[in-house]
């Protein structure tokens, strides 16, 4: 039986392959872009709400820009803080579930090896880490029917195709840069997506990892092994220091993430990167 679902950062990669799981799944949905609702104006966030009457809120918007949020970090906060903040108190009041995404970047990265979980607490390096954990911290008080899913490294239809550019790239016989001393969990969008119309279903409140399977990847191992399924296995890839970019912020160098609490409530695990990866290049022609 479907639910009643809003979604807000309908217009995202992960918004966009949400609304498309909901619709197939019968849902009756109420899918909100930028220009749809401003999450940091409460009382539109609270008329948006009042008018949908949702079972579930899934809130998917967020300023991800990772530089952009350390030059401009009093903006970072009032989108990912403030604005999760008011999505979260405004589907208390409605009597909906809220599910909000996260991110690997509320870690540090200096876990030497292996992968972080709910048991590690977060130290975010960043402005943008920092702005998300505090959303997570702020949705939490605001509704105590809170479901925070951290996610990293997502790929998928309609976000920055990096198949496409491998696939250019080797035709062209140009040269492909990718980071080889920062490792991460691939997870593919429409995955991603599935998974949290399962926890607005549940309404479970809690902190979930949710990535796809698999040991993880350099960005290097990931452009290889996008490289293999795009059939672009000539593109030459240069391995590149993560110190070497110069960027404004700083990244953690392990985000890989697992999740002690999914298999705990009766879900099972996602499959792994690598075969999400292969579907993903079929879709797109590699």
């Amino acid at each position: 039986m479907g639910m009643k679902v809003l979604i807000t950062g309908a217009a995202g990669m992960v918004g966009r392959a949400l609304v498309e799981h909901c619709v197939a799944r019968g849902d009756e949905v109420a899918a909100l872009d930028r220009e749809g609702l401003d999450i940091t104006d409460e009382r539109a966030a609270r008329d948006a709400f009042e008018r949908a009457r949702p079972d579930a809120a899934i809130n998917c918007a967020a300023w991800t820009d990772v530089d952009g949020c350390e030059l401009d970090p009093q903006r970072a906060f009032l989108v990912n803080s403030k604005g999760v903040e008011i999505l979260a108190t405004a589907a208390r009041l409605a009597g909906s579930t809220f599910v909000t995404v996260s991110t690997d970047y509320v870690f540090d990265g200096r876990r030497a090896e292996g992968f972080y979980t709910q048991r590690d607490d977060p130290h975010p390096l960043s402005a943008y880490g920092a702005s998300k954990l505090e959303g997570e911290r702020r949705a939490h008080i605001a509704s105590a029917r809170t479901a925070i899913v951290r996610s990293g490294w997502i790929f998928g239809p309609g976000g920055k195709n990096f198949l496409a550019t491998v696939t250019e790239r080797a035709r062209r016989g140009e040269r492909l840069r990718a980071i080889t001393d920062s490792w991460g969990t691939p997870t593919y969008a429409p995955d991603l997506a599935a998974r949290l119309r399962e926890l607005a279903e549940l309404d479970l409140p809690g902190v979930y990892h949710v990535v796809n399977s698999g040991e993880g990847a350099s960005f290097e191992g990931f452009a290889r092994e996008a490289a293999h399924a795009a059939g672009a296995e000539g593109v030459e890839i240069e391995p590149v220091s993560m110190d070497s970019l110069k960027r404004p912020a700083p990244r953690p160098r392990n985000s890989r993430m697992k999740c002690l609490l999914s298999e705990a409530v009766g879900l099972a695990p996602l499959r792994d990167w690598r075969e999400a990866l292969k579907e993903f290049a079929a879709l797109t022609g590699g």
